[in-house]
């Protein structure tokens, strides 16, 4: 499967935005979805994931309630959406698939496919 992440862009603190990730090559049914941040130095972050049909959601500890995870099958896409942001915010983001794996999803190793990243750049 490919990954197509899309929607970053700048926002200015306390503002929204929604990441998409689009698949093409097999259906994204198949597929647990997560998504991931990096900043330049440091380790990829885990920020979201959900389980193949959407009724399992987990977020980290930084996005609690604020950002939120869905899927369309039908559409095969995934999203991110991303309200009242901070500076701290500021990364890449990607979106990451796999489809049979082991432990949790918050680990970036238990992804096999990942989209190119999209530029988010939240302004104080």
């Amino acid at each position: 499967v490919q990954l197509q992440a899309s929607g970053g862009g700048l926002v200015q603190a306390g503002g929204s935005l929604r990441l998409s990730c689009a698949a093409s090559g097999r259906t994204l049914s198949s597929y647990a979805m997560g998504w991931f941040r990096q900043v330049p130095g440091k380790e990829r972050e885990f920020v979201a994931s959900i389980n193949r049909i959407g009724g399992s959601t987990d977020y980290g500890d930084s996005v609690k309630g604020r950002f939120t995870i869905s899927r369309d099958n039908a559409r095969n896409t995934a999203s991110l959406l991303m309200n009242r942001l901070k500076p701290e915010d500021t990364a890449v983001y990607y979106c990451a698939a796999v489809e049979y794996y082991r432990g949790s999803l918050r680990f970036a190793a238990n992804y096999d496919y990942w989209g190119q990243g999209t530029l988010v750049t939240v302004s104080s």
